[in-house]
């Protein structure tokens, strides 16, 4: 067992190196092995108490890799601010073209050599510039996800939409076409990622929902909704972890739900596992707008 004195040299961090540890004399093979400890990266482990966020195993990864590998993408997003990223998502990185990284679990590769510009220091190792890690975002992704991440980025002013258009015109990446459609496709007040990702598919089925949407009754605002379509009195609610303590949530408020049925509006709920299957969710809201 590790002296006092040394355990609380490593209780001041929340990242470290085994070997280095091992080698300053703090603990030893067998303390890394006793549980106490959880390995994030190859040789990078944190304590167990720590609470484990994706900032955490950013700067995990940022450690762990080798010089000149980027953090970036829905990882930078995360670091900046943006709520995107559960705990255990994989870490997205940019690793130049030369460089080799050994396949990692937790990790997302994308090779690419970043320009000097597209790129800052940070927790010992190198995060994306806002542009770059917008770009990183919309190419080679799926437009409902990549839009609901920007979405986000958008609504915590992470990025200047117009420098972020002008850098999108300028490129000739692959994907790059999509990727200017997904900025297109982009608001700056979207409540959460599966509302947007409920939104884009469906704009992509050829309805127009009108994003976070007040229902009135009697002149009083009752309820902040999701998604909208006015003229049919359709509201719909994504219903799902995102949720969680939600002031205006009307799967949690019955009370709020009532009003908005009195006010003559109908509710489709968007569960977590119907947003899985998006031709079955715009079907189903597709014939609660035929109904009205």
């Amino acid at each position: 067992m590790e002296p006092d004195y040394l355990t609380a040299q490593l209780r001041e961090l929340d990242l470290f190196r085994g070997t280095d540890a091992i080698a300053q004399g703090m603990i030893t093979h067998r303390d890394l092995r006793a549980g106490r400890y959880r390995r994030l990266f190859r040789d990078v482990y944190t304590w167990n108490g720590v609470p484990v966020t994706h900032e955490l195993r950013a700067r995990a990864a940022a450690m762990a890799l080798p010089a000149g590998v980027v953090i970036t993408g829905r990882s930078a997003a995360a670091v900046r601010g943006a709520p995107i990223c559960w705990p255990d998502d994989p870490v997205h990185v940019a690793v130049p073209l030369g460089a080799r990284v050994d396949r990692r679990t937790g990790l997302l590769v994308r090779r690419a050599d970043l320009t000097a510009v597209e790129h800052e220091p940070w927790a010992g190792g190198l995060l994306a510039s806002p542009l770059r890690m917008c770009l990183d975002l919309l190419v080679g992704r799926a437009l409902p996800d990549s839009v609901a991440d920007l979405d986000q980025v958008l609504r915590c002013r992470l990025v200047d939409r117009d420098g972020l258009r002008a850098m999108l015109r300028a490129r000739r990446d692959n994907g790059i076409v999509v990727a200017r459609h997904a900025e297109a496709l982009a608001i700056d007040n979207a409540d959460s990622v599966p509302e947007s990702q409920v939104r884009v598919h469906l704009v992509l089925a050829g309805l127009d929902p009108v994003p976070q949407h007040w229902i009135e009754l009697d002149g009083e605002q009752v309820a902040l909704v999701d998604l909208a379509f006015p003229a049919r009195k359709v509201a719909v609610e994504y219903d799902g972890g995102w949720r969680d303590g939600e002031t205006w949530a009307l799967n949690r408020d019955r009370a709020r739900l009532n009003r908005v049925q009195e006010a003559g509006w109908r509710v489709v709920f968007v569960t977590a596992a119907l947003l899985r299957t998006p031709n079955r969710m715009v079907a189903e809201i597709s014939a609660a707008l035929s109904s009205r």
